[in-house]
Parts: C-alpha cells; sequence; structure tokens
C-alpha cells in the first residue's frame, strides 16, 4: 500500500532549530507519521517537547549554538547516545537581519552565513558519516525559502545564505545519492513566523504579498507536515536535489 511508503515507525530525526514555528510544526508532522525526535537548539524546547510525548514519540533536547562549528561533532554524539541512530536531519534552524545593502555590516553577514549555511553544510557532513557508519541510507531536507529563487530587498546575507542552501543541496545529492542519502530541500513561501512580523505588521507591505500570492494567504507551520514527512519517508527516495517550493502559489505569479 502506497501510504505505507510514508509510515515513519521507527525513525529518528533530528530537528535544528524546532521550539517554534516552522520547525515545531516539521518536528510535529514527523512525529505524527512515526519518528522519534532530537531537537536541537540554544533553549530547551519544552512546548515542542510535551506535544510530541503527547503523541507517544520520544524526545530528546540537545542545547547548541549552531553557529559554533566545534559544536557540531557533539550533537552526532549526543543524539546516538540518546536515540541509538540518526534517520533523518532537518537543517530548520536559521536567522535574518534587515538593513540596506549600502549599510549592511560584516557582523550581520557573518551572524546570518554561519548559521543559514556553514552549520548546514558542516551538520550535514557530520551526520551523513553518521549514515555511512549505520550502513548507508538516510534523509536530509534542508530549509532553504523564496529568496533561494529571488534577491528580496534589505536581506543581502539571507538572501545570500538561501541561495547558497540550494545550491548545497543539489551538490550533496550529487555526491551522496550513491549511499542511499537523499540531500533535498523545502522553501516555503512566506509564512506567519517570527521572521516575517516585521512585515506582516507593515499593513502596505503585508497587502502587497497576499495580493501576489494565489493561495490568498500567509502560510502556517501546519503546511510544512506534508512535505516534510514526504521527503523523510521513503515515498521520496528517487528524489535528489530538489527544492520544493511551499508557498501557496507564490513563484508562480
Amino acid at each position: 500500500m502506497i501510504l505505507n511508503a510514508f509510515n515513519l515507525n521507527g525513525k529518528v530525526a533530528l530537528v535544528t532549530g524546532c521550539d517554534t514555528g516552522l520547525g515545531q510544526g516539521m518536528a510535529l508532522g514527523l512525529a505524527e507519521a512515526g519518528c522519534d525526535i532530537i531537537s536541537v537548539s540554544r533553549k530547551i524546547p519544552e512546548e515542542t517537547s510535551a506535544k510530541v510525548l503527547a503523541l507517544g514519540r520520544r524526545f530528546s533536547a540537545i542545547q547548541a549554538d549552531l553557529s559554533r562549528q566545534d559544536a557540531i561533532a557533539d550533537i552526532v554524539t549526543k543524539s546516538v547516545t540518546a536515540m541509538g541512530h540518526i534517520d533523518i536531519l532537518v537543517n530548520n534552524a536559521g536567522t535574518i537581519r534587515r538593513e540596506d545593502a549600502l549599510s549592511f555590516s560584516e557582523k550581520n553577514w557573518d551572524d546570518v552565513i554561519n548559521l543559514n549555511l556553514k552549520s548546514v553544510f558542516f551538520l550535514s557532513q557530520a551526520v551523513a558519516k553518521q549514515f555511512l557508519h549505520q550502513g548507508g541510507g538516510g534523509k536530509i531536507i534542508n530549509i532553504a525559502s523564496m529568496l533561494s529563487f529571488q534577491g528580496g530587498i534589505r536581506v543581502p546575507s539571507y538572501t545570500a545564505s538561501k541561495s547558497g542552501v540550494l545550491g548545497i543541496t543539489r551538490l550533496l545529492a550529487n555526491e551522496w545519492a550513491q549511499h542511499n542519502i537523499n540531500v533535498n530541500a523545502i522553501a516555503p513561501g512566506y509564512m506567519a513566523t517570527n521572521n516575517t512580523q516585521q512585515l506582516r505588521d507593515d499593513a502596505e507591505r503585508s497587502k502587497e504579498i497576499l495580493d501576489r500570492i494565489p493561495a490568498g494567504r500567509w502560510g502556517s507551520p501546519e503546511d510544512l507536515k506534508g512535505p516534510a514527512v514526504f521527503l523523510a519517508s521513503s515515498a521520496s527516495d528517487y528524489i535528489n536535489g530538489y527544492t520544493l517550493a511551499v508557498d501557496g502559489g507564490w513563484l508562480a505569479r
């Protein structure tokens, strides 16, 4: 039965930045499909933990600063110690800085690139090594953006980082498909999260955005549950290096 291909019972998913918003939505979707969840974030995601445990799944929280490379090896070791193995990685953690390109600072550049792009590559590398140690096979889901396809305004380092995520997704898929490791990405559209609070508070800008979205609404964390489960499951075994837009039709305009 095709629905069995979406079943994630017995799988373990490592999800970064799942304390709120899109990360929490994807973590809950994966748990609903059968996954145990390992969270990586700066603080313990109490709400996400409670919701995952209420679904009858295991939950383990690792506190780490993903912008620091020395934290990454520890994350994999702690994950395997807690759960025994890793089957799925969701690189969701990210940040944004808004400022005109003419006055954008080096700190705002580095803070965003280090978390949104550098950590994605090196955590993927570390988890892929663990996949190989386990005998091969695994799923990596990177979180891209509409700004993986477009330039945007006043977010130079975010645009650079998310364009990089799309490229890194393709490269890793090219190298690791031979090991039965699928690397794909999800590009959320305009979602009602903390990252877009400023945009939604600006009535004129919010209207401009909504007028372009064929679905006529901002997206929600629940909108990412299905795509995350699909790319984490055996239903997507022949999909490699693809970035799936979940945007209410934004890119179709």
